[in-house]
C-alpha cells in the first residue's frame, strides 16, 4: 500500500497542484492555542490559517481528502470542530492532547461525521497511550515528531525513531486495527537523515501515512505556479517510484541495514546539535 502523503497548505492553487500531483490529503492547519510557546524559537513554519480556508479548499478538490487540524481542546473546540466539518472537512486532527478524556470528548464532538485522527506529540499521551486506545472511534494516528521530540528535551526528532519510541507507538496501533504515520518527508536525496531512509523506516513500520516536509517544495521559493507544479510532478513521482521498488524487496536484511543506518545517523546528527549547544 503507497503512502497516503499530506501536504499544508490554505492556497487553493497549491491545492489543486498538490491533488494533480498525487497528494493524498490536503492538510489546513488551525492549531494555534500554544504553539508559539512551544515552537516559536526554531525554524518551523506554525501555520496562520484560518476557518474561512476550510470551504474555499474545500470547492478545489475533486480527489484528496481535506484533513484539518484544528486546536487542542478548549471551551470553543465543539464549534470549531462542527465548523470545520460542516465546511467540508473529511478528516479531524486533534494536536496535541494529553489524556484519554481529551480524546474521548473529541470523538464525542467529531461524532461519526468525519474521519478521526488523534496527533500522537506529548510525553504524556505515549505514557497514557494503552488507556487511550481504549476509546472507541479513532480511525487514524499521526506521530508528531516535531513536539514530541521537544516534549523529551530531545534536540533531533527523528531521535524518536532511532530510540525506538516510533516502533513501539507503531505496534500498539497496528493491534488496535488503527492506520497511523508518522513524521515528514523531503524530496528523495535531500534532508540532513535522506528520505529514502525515512521512507523505508515507513515501509519496516508498515506506517500507511506521511506528511510532505516544508522543504519538499518551499512555495515562497518559486515566482510562478508553473514552477510549483513542476517541482510536485517530480518529487511525487520519485517517492512513488521508489516505494514502488520498496514493495518487491522480500529480504529483511535490507530493511534492517536500513534501521541501523538510520539509528547511527540520527544520534551522529543529534550529538553534533549537542555540541553547537
Amino acid at each position: 500500500m503507497a503512502l497516503k502523503l499530506m501536504y499544508i497548505t490554505n492556497q487553493e492553487e497549491i491545492a489543486k497542484i498538490a491533488e494533480n500531483s498525487g497528494v493524498d490529503w490536503i492538510f489546513i492547519d488551525l492549531e494555534i492555542i500554544g504553539k508559539d510557546a512551544r515552537q516559536g524559537h526554531l525554524d518551523t513554519v506554525i501555520s496562520r490559517h484560518s476557518i474561512d480556508d476550510v470551504k474555499k479548499v474545500k470547492k478545489v478538490l475533486s480527489k484528496s481528502e481535506l484533513l484539518v487540524r484544528v486546536n487542542p481542546i478548549y471551551k470553543g473546540s465543539k464549534n470549531e470542530i462542527d465548523k470545520v466539518i460542516k465546511d467540508g472537512a473529511d478528516i479531524v486532527m486533534l494536536p496535541f492532547f494529553k489524556t484519554k478524556e481529551e480524546v474521548e470528548l473529541f470523538v464525542d464532538y467529531v461524532n461519526g461525521r468525519a474521519k478521526v485522527c488523534l496527533l500522537c506529540e506529548t510525553s504524556e499521551a505515549v505514557e497514557n497511550i494503552d488507556s487511550i486506545l481504549t476509546v472507541q472511534g479513532i480511525d487514524l494516528i499521526h506521530i508528531g515528531l516535531n513536539d514530541l521530540h521537544l516534549s523529551y528535551n530531545m534536540k533531533f526528532m527523528f531521535e524518536l525513531l532511532a530510540n525506538g519510541t516510533v516502533e513501539m507507538l507503531c505496534k500498539k496501533f497496528e493491534a488496535k486495527g488503527i492506520l497511523y504515520g508518522f513524521g515528514g518527508v523531503a524530496k528523495l536525496g535531500h534532508g540532513a537523515l535522506p528520505a529514502e531512509n525515512i521512507i523505508a523506516e515507513h515501509y519496516r513500520l508498515d506506517s500507511s501515512m506521511a506528511i510532505l516536509s516544508r522543504s519538499f517544495c518551499d512555495t515562497h521559493n518559486f515566482s510562478n505556479f508553473n514552477e510549483v507544479e513542476k517541482v510536485f510532478m517530480a518529487g511525487v513521482n520519485e517517492i512513488r517510484e521508489y516505494e514502488n521498488s520498496l514493495k518487491f524487496k522480500k529480504d529483511k536484511t535490507f530493511f534492517e541495514n536500513n534501521r541501523l543506518f538510520v539509528e547511527d545517523r540520527v544520534f551522529e546528527i543529534a550529538n553534533a546539535l549537542i555540541n553547537i549547544t
